[in-house]
């Protein structure tokens, strides 16, 4: 989970905590927006394009790509555009002498270090409905490696919408954030199933709940309307990272 920076509004002057987005890179890390600490936010008076995306390198694997731009609002009603430290110059290429052989140990293939789960970037889907709620979460589990995971044909009194081989989940497309109850019921249906619990909720999660779910090591995450899921806790975090081979 991102660490949250003050952002101040350059209308009212307020300072507003900001939480950095947090989007799954194509080799499945978490890949957190790298706010730039003293940036001065620029506000949004017209959108384009070209200016709601930015460069950002990941981490992990080096990969360099465009991603949403951050953006805050302040109570006031000012929407402004968060900067981000600019993404590095890829180095030149280095290549050995002729004639020079590259020790084994220098070889990229030659490292027993573990790497993320590799897959292709998610391809979201736009929730204009509840079912678009649950179709999201559907296609965002199979991207983590939860190949057959299916709807149920009928939503059981515990509230399971999902349901695979090794995992089980809930999905809640109401405008209230998620009750306790909710998190410790498919907690229960994971249990019963011996599978991985996971939760995706449209309005966030009550404190105490996600208190909870951190508890019990259940990823939690939240809907956005452009249907990709952003993970709330670090079991949500090590669930991208490592997919369902790492469960």
């Amino acid at each position: 989970m991102a660490d949250s920076v003050p952002v101040r509004c350059p209308t009212c002057r307020r300072e507003n905590a900001f939480t950095p987005p947090t989007f799954p890179c194509a080799c499945g890390a978490p890949l957190t927006m790298p706010v730039l600490r003293g940036g001065v936010p620029v506000e949004i008076l017209h959108r384009t394009w070209q200016s709601s995306w930015v460069e950002v390198r990941c981490e992990v694997c080096g990969r360099q790509d465009e991603w949403p731009a951050p953006e805050s609002g302040c109570a006031c009603g000012t929407v402004v555009r968060v900067p981000v430290v600019p993404a590095p110059a890829p180095p030149p290429p280095n290549f050995p002498s002729p004639g020079r052989t590259v020790p084994q140990s220098a070889a990229p293939w030659a490292t027993d270090t573990p790497r993320a789960v590799l897959r292709p970037a998610f391809r979201p889907v736009t929730i204009r409905t509840a079912r678009d709620c649950v179709t999201a979460a559907e296609q965002y589990l199979k991207w983590l490696g939860y190949a057959d995971v299916a709807r149920t044909q009928e939503r059981t009194a515990s509230g399971v919408d999902l349901r695979g081989t090794g995992v089980v989940a809930q999905v809640d497309p109401s405008t209230r954030s998620t009750k306790l109850r909710e998190i410790e019921c498919v907690w229960l249906n994971g249990l019963n199933d011996s599978a991985i619990a996971v939760f995706f909720s449209l309005a966030g999660y009550a404190r105490d709940a996600r208190a909870r779910a951190d508890d019990l090591h259940i990823p939690l995450f939240v809907m956005d309307l452009t249907g990709t899921p952003q993970p709330v806790n670090d079991p949500a975090d090590e669930l991208i990272k490592y997919g369902a081979a790492g469960r």
